[in-house]
């Protein structure tokens, strides 16, 4: 996006050109500091346009906070970039503190995967508990809601009856946020209610795979398919920066509780681009069983201008490696193979159009359809499996400054001053 010209009597600065406050913040200090380091000679400055205010170089300030380390600068671009030691997502593969995500989530349950990704520390056996109050306290405000609320809906609901069962949810020292984020997540899962509309159900065996699936289909459960839930689970733990982990990262920058926390990245969820993109997959793959091939479908997709859901992702060139680990485990489930093939002669028959490759939403629309889930299955599991990612950001977030991620809007709006409005119409009339 490159920046407007100005309107009369006022200049934009250059892009390598700070004000105070953005100083300040890219320093780690109060802006009176700032004005102290000029004092001393440590830092330059230049009056503003029209005079108000200072203005500062970008790489002398850089090269000031590499001197005294206060903190990494702040990429001059302007683009929201901060260390963190949670994932790291290369070309073709990603990695959980440093490990292959796809090997760790194909070797290790959910609980295991998010254990590592909070502590650094791999605790085989892991097992998540709801306490019984908070459960119950989360399936009655479930219970309470309208027959036709989604699953997301549910969601948000159980983990705002969860925050207000736990008096000690204030507590953000790090022992207390692990013990919330491990009764939480099991918590979410119980407090949905089963597919023949049971609120509650008999003792499952331990496991957040085994415990969500009767909450997305009511067929009995496979070793073979209850693996493919468990792996995508742990493969959509983390994915850096997306969305909804950078609203959760803001909610904690401002010292937002977990539950809060977790509220923050679910309500990015509720768009159409991030969470529920699997849904748009399931009702794709759906039409491709229905009408006998992927050809028709997509035919009527590009004829409409819309985007063929379940391909393509800006961070991978090829195969988005969460769906080929995905796609090699439903190989395993002979009742996938239909939606299986269906899949594959959706990405054939695109590339013809242009070259574009399988992403993780249709894997988990392969998982949804071939499994009798509804069509939000998959954001189901997507927003369960995240919310161990997002309790990783806050726990990282918790540890820096507060409030420290506070960007700059771009004034477009008319010059001032304007005169006030009188209530009768427009101004400029």
């Amino acid at each position: 996006m490159t920046d407007q010209a100005g309107a009369a009597g006022f200049t934009e600065p250059s892009a390598q050109r700070l004000t105070t406050r953005e100083t300040a913040e890219r320093l780690g200090v109060k802006p009176e500091t700032v004005y102290a380091y000029v004092s001393r000679g440590q830092l330059s400055s230049s009056r503003a346009p029209g005079g108000r205010g200072s203005t500062f170089d970008a790489a002398e300030v850089d090269a000031l906070a590499r001197r005294t380390g206060r903190r990494e600068p702040t990429p001059a671009t302007g683009a929201l970039s901060f260390p963190t030691g949670i994932t790291l997502i290369g070309s073709d593969r990603y990695f959980f503190r440093g490990v292959d995500a796809t090997e760790l989530a194909r070797r290790h349950t959910y609980e295991e995967v998010a254990e590592w990704l909070w502590t650094g520390e791999l605790r085989p056996g892991m097992r998540f508990t709801a306490p019984s109050e908070t459960l119950a306290a989360a399936r009655r405000a479930v219970g309470a809601l309208p027959a036709h609320c989604g699953a997301t809906d549910r969601l948000r609901v159980a983990v705002v009856a969860a925050a207000a069962a736990d008096p000690l949810r204030f507590d953000l020292s790090r022992e207390a946020v692990l013990g919330g984020a491990r009764s939480l997540i099991p918590t979410l899962a119980a407090a949905l209610p089963t597919v023949d509309g049971e609120a509650a159900e008999a003792d499952v065996p331990p496991g957040l795979a085994r415990q969500l699936w009767p909450k997305l289909t009511g067929r009995p459960a496979d070793e073979a398919s209850l693996a493919v839930l468990d792996t995508a689970l742990g493969l959509l733990i983390d994915h850096d920066l997306a969305a909804s982990t950078l609203a959760a990262r803001v909610a904690a920058s401002a010292r937002a509780h977990p539950y809060a926390v977790v509220s923050a990245g679910l309500g990015v969820l509720e768009g159409p681009l991030h969470g529920a993109a699997s849904g748009l997959a399931h009702r794709m793959l759906t039409e491709v069983l229905e009408r006998g091939g992927a050809a028709p479908v997509v035919a009527d997709h590009l004829r409409s201008g819309r985007r063929v859901p379940g391909l393509g992702h800006r961070l991978y060139a090829d195969e988005d490696p969460r769906a080929h680990t995905l796609f090699a485990l439903l190989a395993e489930v002979p009742r996938a193979a239909p939606a299986l093939a269906a899949a594959r002669d959706v990405v054939a028959t695109t590339a013809r159009h242009t070259p574009l490759h399988a992403n993780v939403d249709l894997a988990l629309a392969v998982l949804s359809v071939s499994s009798g889930m509804a069509v939000e299955a998959g954001e189901t599991v997507f927003a369960i499996s995240r919310t161990a990612g997002w309790i990783a950001h806050a726990l990282e977030e918790y540890g820096e400054r507060p409030l420290r991620m506070r960007p700059s809007g771009q004034y477009t709006g008319p010059r001032p001053p304007q005169p006030l409005p009188t209530g009768h119409g427009p101004a400029s009339q």
